[in-house]
């Protein structure tokens, strides 16, 4: 343990008293998780909302999900090893429900309804059956890149 070493007052004759040093910030795992959770469906929206403003899937969205929720972990949550896990995961959930609120968004569109009532008639199953049909290998590609990039962010932002 290394201590820091107080001056002495001027015009004294006291020696100098060491005192303990600062204790490194070692974050907290339950705001890290929950700041990743978060900055997920918050990146969710912002990616389904982006690829239905373009009309197509961007790799660069993918990469920005993962870093949104891996800087939230890793900045939030500390060292604790765990974090760059599950922000992989809530990053893969993310990129996943921006794909399903994409779909749900050209639904409405093409139907001419509301986006609630899309929601309300197909449901998060209805919408993952319609993903499901329509997956190509890039879809589960962007689900990776997600992932992947979070872990990295999650473990680089906490050093």
């Amino acid at each position: 343990m290394s201590q820091h070493i107080q001056p002495p007052a001027p015009d004294s004759a006291t020696p100098a008293v060491p005192y303990p040093a600062e204790p490194a910030r070692t974050g907290n795992i339950g705001l890290g998780i929950a700041a990743a959770l978060v900055a997920a469906l918050a990146a969710a929206a912002a990616y389904g909302g982006i690829m239905n403003a373009i009309d197509r899937q961007v790799g660069y969205a993918a990469v920005g999900v993962g870093i949104l929720v891996g800087f939230a972990a890793g900045k939030l949550g500390g060292k604790n090893p765990v974090l760059p896990v599950v922000g992989a995961i809530l990053s893969l959930g993310a990129v996943y429900l921006g794909q399903l609120f994409y779909i749900a968004l050209k639904l409405a569109d093409y139907g001419n309804v509301g986006l609630v009532d899309v929601l309300n008639h197909a449901g998060v199953s209805g919408l993952g059956d319609i993903w499901q049909e329509g997956a190509e290998a890039m879809d589960y590609a962007f689900l990776v890149i997600g992932g992947f990039v979070a872990f990295g962010t999650a473990k680089k932002i906490s050093d």
